[in-house]
Order: C-alpha cells, then sequence, then structure tokens
C-alpha cells in the first residue's frame, strides 16, 4: 500500500463519520488507514474496532492508554506505521475530516524523489470551499503570520491538518518528542530546516491549496489554548533558533 495515513482521534465517538471512513476504504483497496485511540474515555475504541474488523486487510488500531495530546497520537502513529509497513508516503489528517480523505490522497499523488514534503493549505480562492469561523481565521492568520516569520521562510498556513511526507523524512520528523501538544506542524518545519537548510527544504516541499476544508462544531483545540499557544511558540523557537 503506498499511501498509510495516521488518524488520531480522542473521545470521536459521538462525531465520527463512520460511513466516510467505510466507503472510502471500499474505493481506495491501496490505502492504509493508522487510527491512534489517544486515551479516549467514551466508546472510540469500539467504533474504531468495528472499522478495522470490517477492513483487516487496510486498517490498523493503536490504543494508548494515557492521553498524549494529538502530538504524541500522530508520532506513535508515524512511527509505527513507518517501521510495519512498506509504504512510501505517510500523512495525517484530524479525524473528523474536515479535510477529506479523498483530498490528502490527491495530494499524496505529488510525493516523488524531488517533491518529498506535501502540506494543504486553507487559502479561500474562486474555485474551492474553504468554511471557517470568521474569529478563527483571524486569530489564525495572526498566528500563521508570526510562525512564518520565526521560521524565516514564506509559509501561508502551517497548521492545517493535512500533510504527507515521503518515507525518508518520517524518522527526522517525529523521532523525538515534541515541545507542544497542539503545535508540533510547527517543530515538523524547524525539524526540516535545520537538518537541510530553508533552501533545500524548500526545494523539495510544496505548499497546495485544498479544494474543501469544514470547519468543525466541535474543535479539540479549546479557545482558550490562544493564550498559551504564545508560551508554546516561544519554546519551540527558542529550541530550535540555533
Amino acid at each position: 500500500m503506498p499511501l498509510s495515513i495516521i488518524i488520531p482521534c480522542y473521545n470521536e465517538a459521538n462525531r465520527f463519520p463512520t460511513e466516510r471512513y467505510l466507503q472510502f476504504l471500499k474505493q481506495q483497496p491501496e490505502v492504509r488507514l493508522v487510527f491512534v485511540d489517544d486515551g479516549s474515555s467514551d466508546t472510540t475504541e469500539q467504533v474504531l474496532s468495528a472499522i478495522v474488523a470490517a477492513f483487516p486487510k487496510q486498517t490498523n488500531l493503536i490504543v494508548l492508554e494515557k492521553n498524549q495530546g494529538k502530538a504524541g497520537a500522530v508520532q506513535k502513529g508515524m512511527l509505527w506505521a513507518v517501521t510495519k509497513t512498506t509504504s512510501d508516503r505517510f500523512a495525517y489528517l484530524d479525524a473528523d475530516l474536515s479535510t477529506s480523505l479523498e483530498e490528502c490522497l490527491r495530494l499524496s499523488e505529488g510525493i516523488d524523489e524531488s517533491c518529498r514534503f506535501i502540506f494543504g493549505s486553507r487559502i479561500l480562492k474562486t474555485d474551492n470551499q474553504i468554511e471557517r469561523k470568521w474569529y478563527r481565521f483571524l486569530i489564525g492568520r495572526v498566528v500563521a503570520t508570526a510562525i512564518s516569520t520565526l521560521l524565516g521562510i514564506s509559509v501561508y498556513d502551517t497548521q492545517c491538518g493535512c500533510k504527507i511526507l515521503h518515507r525518508d523524512l518520517v524518522e527526522l520528523a517525529f523521532k523525538d518528542a515534541f515541545s507542544s501538544r497542539w503545535l508540533f506542524d510547527v517543530e515538523i518545519f524547524f525539524r526540516l530546516i535545520r537538518a537541510f537548510g530553508k533552501k533545500e527544504m524548500g526545494a523539495f516541499s510544496k505548499e497546495v491549496p485544498l479544494d474543501q476544508w469544514i470547519d468543525t462544531e466541535d474543535s479539540r483545540v479549546k479557545f482558550t489554548y490562544m493564550f498559551r499557544l504564545w508560551v508554546d511558540l516561544a519554546t519551540i523557537y527558542f529550541r530550535y533558533r540555533s
């Protein structure tokens, strides 16, 4: 299976779009989905187990006893997948499918030896559908501008939950624990820049506007995190600035 997609899940039972996952698995038998139950306290594990039972050759379930946050869940899933599968492309998506599985697959087809890192971007254009709450959009632009400035590269959207990496980048990006439970995407950029330099990293990376992205009502990132975010961002910057 050329593509493995990691799906971090935490207390998703009441909103999990099971039918969308089942339909995708039926239509795309060459894609593997790796679900990571991040210490859920509801029936998420049972929901995921039912999908795995229906498609045992295409799916896997990793159950974490304690909640580790999205960063920890994605890290565990990525490191498991890169050692247990023969995929050459690895992606991660939010469980609510704000970015669809189909779009992730489309973006992944651009991964090759010269383009090894692709990330979706929520750029609103005349020919796509990007639905974001206005206050999240405004906050997002402020945060994105700050992140781009700290990275020293031009990136419109580092926080979109759809990123695909070539196999040879996975261990580099995920082997070490992340500083932040939510801003780990930023750390991935810093790690790639540290390893390759800004010019080479830019040469093998591509930011691709999504065709569709829909904001969900029940976001796992609470509005109050806005205050903690700046502390996390400063911590990350000082960790990698050298």
